[in-house]
């Protein structure tokens, strides 16, 4: 399944599946939207989850983020490169963006899903079934219990803080930072000429295939 992955990889540009990430994150906006129509009874309702709470953001978001990088950078240098391959996609997305698209890459992807997941399904729905769906998402690491542990460890990281701040501005920034970084050092260890593969390639943005 992992080789016939990467096949599939081979055969679209770099560009091609750029395109087809804005376009999963575009999907997962429009459920998003239909699901608080539905769901919820006034905007008011929605903002009272948007707190701009410089504490909670720096203490809660920033401090997540240093810590899940941290310890998935000890995992790397400690486990076989394998086990953290997802099959080049990763690599194919960053290694040639500009710093600046690396980021508009990360922003995107983390109001998008901390929108859908956190703001909308854990708020109406609770932490487990919030958790569980959005590490429901990434398939493609079925075959890599490694990244699969990886992602739902994450996933349950991530809601538990927005259970302790409630406060969606600190879960997108979290989330914001370790795909930023990931991407960042994806295009870095490829532009240096190492194996990008043996660096952070678990935690990219694209998640959701």
């Amino acid at each position: 399944m992992n080789k016939r992955q990467k096949e599939l990889i081979n055969q679209l540009s770099d560009i091609e599946l750029v395109k087809q990430l804005y376009l999963t994150q575009g999907i997962l906006f429009v459920i998003s939207c239909g699901l608080f129509i539905f769901l919820f009874d006034s905007m008011t309702e929605f903002l009272s989850y948007i707190q701009l709470d410089l504490y909670e953001v720096v203490y809660y978001g920033i401090g997540s983020a240093a810590i899940v990088i941290l310890i998935d950078g000890l995992l790397m240098k400690i486990l076989p490169k394998e086990m953290y391959d997802d099959g080049g996609i990763n690599e194919k997305v960053f290694r040639e963006r500009p710093i600046w698209h690396i980021f508009l890459l990360s922003f995107i992807v983390a109001c998008t899903e901390e929108f859908l997941f956190r703001g909308i399904i854990q708020s109406q729905f609770g932490f487990f079934i919030a958790s569980i769906t959005f590490a429901l998402l990434h398939l493609r690491y079925l075959t890599k219990p490694v990244l699969l542990i990886s992602v739902l460890l994450l996933s349950f990281y991530i809601g538990w803080i927005f259970e302790i701040t409630e406060n969606l501005l600190v879960t997108i920034v979290a989330h914001l930072l370790i795909d930023f970084v990931f991407g960042c050092i994806i295009r870095v260890q490829y532009m240096r000429g190492q194996p990008v593969s043996e660096s952070f390639n678990e935690g990219g943005i694209i998640r959701d295939e």
